[in-house]
């Protein structure tokens, strides 16, 4: 998952397409569902790699019930793998569950970083 300025998303213009999503929808959740990633009891943004800067700020703003729940997804994963078999298909997260808990704060972040930088390096002139 890459942010900043050089980041571009189709996500918004197909979403607005009816027929763009009707063909990417299968696909995505085709590819979700590939990965496995829902079997284990995983959130989408569960598997973002937390040693950056940025998503260690984001994760301090998560709420109490949100970082319960994020590690309590973790443990539970662990523990399938340790026992090397995903969870019972009862308790494999749901698609309409797949929700994006952690992207909105990663990406006001990272607008606070570049703000910040773009008023750190301002150029004042006297007249």
């Amino acid at each position: 998952m890459v942010f900043g300025p050089l980041s571009v998303s189709l996500a918004p213009y197909i979403q607005s397409s009816k027929t763009l999503s009707k063909w990417v929808t299968p696909v995505a959740n085709w590819y979700a569902n590939a990965s496995r990633y829902r079997q284990y009891g995983f959130k989408y943004d569960d598997l973002v790699m937390e040693e950056t800067p940025s998503v260690q700020r984001a994760l301090d703003r998560l709420t109490l019930r949100e970082t319960y729940d994020r590690a309590y997804r973790l443990k539970r994963a662990s523990q399938a793998s340790v026992l090397h078999k995903p969870l019972e298909k009862d308790q494999w997260t749901k698609s309409e569950e797949d929700v994006r808990y952690l992207t909105p704060h990663i990406s006001n972040v990272v607008a606070e970083d570049a703000e910040r930088q773009k008023w750190d390096t301002i150029l004042v002139k006297k007249n």
